[in-house]
């Protein structure tokens, strides 16, 4: 991973680790029971729904993947770029996540499938933004490659080698990130149902929002200094 991340990558990340972990967490404990932040149990119970020939949740979990697909492809079109720099359109892609999640709070009240398609969409669109800075891969939607980050710290160390501190950092903080998303969205599910999802929208449109002013900080920073 790329040490020369921005501190804007960081908050970013460990902020958005956070809202996966809450609207995961809610999509599992909802009427369906179904993951919408990661797709690999998701392809596992579908392969166990293919071979009993059980063509009911085949469907919805197709459509689930899919669904993550479509979100992931609607931020490659939004952002149009493979490396994490500011001027490119995450305000716009958050905000769009914004409005996916709090369409799909009515959905999820009247136990609509539809309502975890546009979570999953929400969270695809989430994952494919935060993409690669400096040859490196950060994820916050599911916690596979960040585990498997800290096994190969811990490899190293034993090994006596240097540690890529800052990357195992980063690591461990989305790590926590979203586990207290999927605490406090558990938390969230037992005293508002389904209108839980509104936090983790609210928040995606705050970070938007603070994405676009530090934004702007920096290009009257840069303007003032080069002039």
């Amino acid at each position: 991973m790329g040490m020369q991340l921005p501190r804007w990558v960081w908050v970013g990340a460990v902020t958005l680790a956070c809202i996966a972990g809450m609207v995961n967490v809610i999509g599992y404990l909802g009427f369906e029971h179904l993951a919408v932040s990661h797709l690999t149990g998701t392809t596992s119970l579908l392969g166990a729904a293919l071979a009993d020939g059980d063509w009911r949740p085949v469907r919805h979990l197709w459509a689930i993947l899919i669904a993550f697909s479509l979100g992931a492809m609607l931020s490659g079109l939004i952002i149009q770029d493979s490396a994490l720099r500011l001027g490119r359109r995450y305000g716009v892609a958050l905000s769009l996540e914004a409005l996916l999640l709090l369409a799909s709070v009515p959905l999820f009240e009247s136990q609509q499938l539809n309502g975890a398609l546009l979570a999953a969409m929400a969270c695809g669109l989430q994952n494919a933004m935060v993409t690669t800075y400096s040859g490196a891969i950060v994820r916050t939607t599911h916690l596979s490659g960040m585990f498997t980050d800290l096994g190969i710290g811990l490899g190293h160390l034993i090994r006596g080698m240097p540690l890529p501190m800052r990357r195992l950092t980063l690591s461990g903080l989305i790590i926590a990130g979203f586990l207290g998303g999927g605490v406090l969205g558990t938390w969230l599910f037992r005293a508002l149902h389904y209108h839980a999802l509104l936090i983790p929208s609210a928040l995606t449109g705050l970070t938007g929002i603070g994405y676009a002013g530090y934004r702007h900080w920096t290009l009257v920073r840069d303007a003032r200094r080069d002039a």
